[in-house]
């Protein structure tokens, strides 16, 4: 296995072009800023590499090895030598169509000697909980399942998937990874504190919170806002839900808000808010985020050699990114010195993050964590 990571800001550039070239790459990834969705860069990026796989999305922010942009593009670039990786692709029309859709898509990636699936789905109009759990039910326990949500800065306005040089909207993406000799790990975690009472979640239908305590959901939450509710809905990601058992103990599920209905006082989250469940609110402390990162990053952790190349591509929520500011770029240092200087990082920051839960032991939607799936192969 060999591979590449660059971010690249304006041109695209003989010598990049050259380095990708050089390697022949089977795989790529490329995660982009909105403003880079329509551009002449993506679209040469695109063009110069037709035949070979290519997948990404729009961010909320680029990730390559231990820096991180909010205008460029985020590019992987890899070589498998006993990997066979395919990308596929199905249209999510409707929150209601998630479930199906990725079960049908899921159905579509199981296949001989399927290892494990990394998800880019669109982060506007979807149930990031539907997807995940239809995935879960077509591939079984034994696929790993990761990925996340595109993202659109904090404009909540537009996301992109990308696959093969086609941009869209409403595509969900798929790609699996197969072979003996691919190795995956994967890891998940926050870091967010709890805060205040816990509430009864009363009414909620899948991913649409209506009551909290019997209470509209909207005014409750805006009373903890306060001045911060005009700012609605980006203000939501500085204080996301930890969904939590009757006992109040954490389950390690956290739910952000991607919008608000005025009109049914309502939220709407990126992924389910179960009904009858206890949930609280939760801030951010900048050193324990980058505590949660290294966690992350410890869990995926293949122990791979220094002499061993391997890749690690990172979804963080745009949460994090608004919390920790201009402290943002640590929490990627400390993956890269937890992973290794032979581990290449690319990624995004995003509109939810998909992993496997170390608390429920299957793939679930997560919000505001640090996720990472580094690949590898043995020999």
């Amino acid at each position: 296995m060999k591979a590449y990571s660059a971010l690249i800001t304006d041109t695209l550039g003989t010598d990049t072009l050259e380095r990708i070239r050089a390697l022949s790459p089977n795989f790529i990834c490329v995660f982009f800023s909105p403003q880079k969705a329509d551009s002449p860069l993506l679209k040469e990026l695109c063009d110069s590499f037709k035949g070979i796989t290519m997948v990404g999305c729009s961010t909320a922010g680029e990730i390559s090895d231990s820096t991180m942009s909010e205008d460029a593009i985020s590019l992987m670039a890899i070589h498998f030598e006993k990997t066979t990786v395919r990308a596929e692709g199905i249209t999510v029309e409707t929150v209601e169509d998630c479930y199906q859709q990725a079960h049908a898509l899921g159905q579509k990636m199981a296949g001989e000697n399927l290892a494990g699936v990394f998800i880019l789905a669109p982060g506007l109009n979807v149930n990031g909980s539907a997807i995940t759990r239809g995935f879960a039910d077509s591939l079984g326990a034994n696929i790993s399942v990761s990925g996340g949500l595109a993202g659109d800065n904090t404009s909540f306005s537009k996301t992109y998937t990308l696959l093969n040089g086609e941009l869209s909207q409403n595509t969900l993406i798929a790609v699996g990874f197969y072979g003996n000799n691919i190795k995956i790990g994967t890891g998940s975690k926050g870091g967010w504190a709890p805060f205040g009472p816990a509430r009864r979640v009363t009414k909620a239908d899948s991913n649409i919170l209506y009551e909290l305590d019997d209470k509209p959901a909207l005014d409750l939450y805006k009373q903890y806002l306060g001045d911060k509710a005009e700012q609605l809905p980006s203000s939501g990601l500085l204080y996301p839900f930890s969904i939590l058992e009757d006992d109040q103990s954490e389950t390690g599920l956290i739910r952000t808000i991607l919008d608000v209905n005025h009109e049914s006082k309502s939220l709407i989250l990126a992924g389910d808010m179960p009904e009858g469940k206890l949930v609280r609110l939760m801030h951010a402390d900048v050193d324990q985020l980058i505590v949660g990162a290294e966690n992350a990053a410890e869990e995926a952790h293949l122990d791979c050699t220094d002499s061993v190349t391997s890749v690690a591509l990172l979804v963080s929520c745009v949460g994090r990114k608004l919390v920790m500011a201009d402290d943002v770029v640590e929490e990627i240092e400390a993956v890269h010195n937890i992973l290794g200087p032979s581990t290449h990082l690319a990624g995004f920051y995003s509109y939810g993050e998909i992993c496997v839960s170390d608390v429920t032991k299957a793939p679930e939607l997560h919000n505001q964590t640090m996720t990472i799936t580094q690949l590898s192969e043995s020999s």
